[in-house]
């Protein structure tokens, strides 16, 4: 626990900064019957009954000090879709950064071990260079600001980086 706190307590770095990760399953549901449109004097009428369309796994992405967030949707929760949402951590959302401190539980599919299955050694092994991972304890997994945030029912607003 101190070491994911200690994380939490640096200061503001946007060469390396601090990302925090987590997913869950989603259910995606449809209406049984459509909602009956608003109205003047009339509010939108939406029936109880709904219809299960499959599932999904959600990553969510939380740079705290910086306000930013990126969630994803993918069909499934494999190592291989990890090791990919990570590339695209690295390559597309900090190009330019030295290194990425990543908070994240200790799940399964949440290991450098996935990039080697997902990707050529040589492309897994840089990517894994520019990780610092710091996993939350086995039963403190609600220290990560990105499980709160997937948990929470109103996510809290972006506040700009402390300086």
């Amino acid at each position: 626990m101190e070491d994911v706190l200690a994380v939490y307590a640096r200061l503001y770095d946007p060469v390396v900064p601090v990302v925090c990760m987590d997913e869950k399953p989603y259910q995606l549901l449809d209406h049984a019957r459509a909602p009956t449109q608003a109205t003047p004097g009339s509010d939108l009428k939406v029936d109880s009954e709904y219809v299960r369309r499959g599932t999904c796994s959600i990553f969510v992405w939380v740079e705290p000090l910086a306000g930013r967030r990126r969630v994803t949707a993918r069909e499934q929760r494999t190592r291989v879709d990890w090791a990919h949402e990570v590339d695209r951590l690295l390559t597309s959302d900090y190009p330019d950064a030295e290194k990425v401190i990543l908070v994240m539980d200790n799940l399964n599919t949440h290991s450098i071990g996935s990039l080697y299955e997902a990707f050529d050694p040589a492309k897994a092994f840089t990517l894994a260079q520019r990780l610092e991972i710091h996993h939350t304890p086995k039963h403190g997994s609600w220290l990560n600001i990105a499980e709160i945030e997937l948990w929470s029912p109103d996510p809290p607003v972006p506040r700009p980086p402390y300086r």
